[in-house]
């Protein structure tokens, strides 16, 4: 019989900035014959999913739409539930049928870009300002970059390219500190058997005495809540000394655009403001 986890979703209080650009496109019709009424209705039917509505940029046959989400919303259910929802709009409201492309794009994005993102989990150790520079020497072991994971590239399936980038932080219960080499190895290498298991790729780490940073391309079919309980559960395990974690955790998107970007995008002209990830 397998052990109850540690943790499970209901006993979370996370903190959380999500958001994701979706990108589709028409094969016929006319996108912008949507009325502002039915956009109305599209956003209050979206929000009951999750997905709350921040900017869209219409165009006769391209279409970007920017949502920010809740932890537990996966970028495949994000991606349809607004193509389906859009669907049954144009159908429902349009004399002149609209068909989308199979292809579409998903697009994590944040306030702040991937190299700022990965910076500041690199700057981890130094910028403690430990007191003992021995111990700040030791605890560089456990900052990894993986140069063969690259988080510009998307992942590929059968609907389209999804660029899944997260950023997450877990925090020692109290802040007690785990300073023991074999605790620190155990969670630095806990790591990166868990994302291999869950089919994560990470990119970089950081395992600080009483926090963990990560930042990852993360597997599309999985929210952010299932991927922080992925690792409180089971770096938990690995580590046999119970509920190690807080009852939360930070989940963050970035890309390699940030959120003002993609408004500056809205307004510029045709050939400036193609949307990211158009397969054409």
């Amino acid at each position: 019989m397998a052990a109850r986890p540690l943790y499970s979703s209901v006993d979370q209080k996370p903190a959380y900035a999500l958001r994701y650009t979706w990108s589709g496109w028409a094969v016929s019709g006319d996108l912008t014959q949507l009325a502002p009424d039915a956009w109305g209705a599209l956003t209050i039917a979206w929000e009951k999913d999750g997905l709350r509505l921040l900017e869209r940029a219409v165009k006769p046959r391209e279409l970007q739409l920017t949502f920010s989400t809740t932890p537990d919303i996966s970028p495949v259910f994000l991606a349809t539930r607004a193509k389906g929802r859009l669907q049954h709009e144009l159908r429902t409201t349009l004399k002149t049928p609209v068909e989308f492309s199979r292809k579409l794009a998903v697009r994590a994005v944040g306030n702040n870009r991937t190299e700022i993102v990965e910076d500041y989990i690199e700057s981890q150790v130094p910028k403690e300002q430990f007191v003992d520079s021995r111990f700040a020497d030791f605890l560089k072991q456990f900052t990894i970059r993986n140069p063969a994971v690259d988080l510009s590239v998307p992942a590929a399936s059968g609907s389209g390219r999804y660029w899944y980038n997260l950023h997450l932080a877990l925090v020692v219960d109290g802040r007690c500190r785990i300073v023991d080499e074999p605790g620190l190895i155990a969670i630095r290498d806990g790591c990166q058997r868990i994302a291999g298991k869950k089919g994560y790729e990470i990119a970089l780490l950081s395992v600080m005495p009483d926090h963990l940073h990560l930042a990852l391309r993360g597997n599309i079919e999985h929210s952010p809540s299932e991927i922080a309980l992925a690792f409180q559960n089971n770096l938990a395990f690995q580590l046999n000394r119970g509920a190690v974690w807080m009852n939360g955790y930070y989940a963050g998107t970035f890309g390699e655009y940030d959120i003002q970007a993609i408004r500056l995008q809205r307004d510029r002209s045709s050939s400036q403001c193609r949307a990211a990830g158009d397969p054409s």
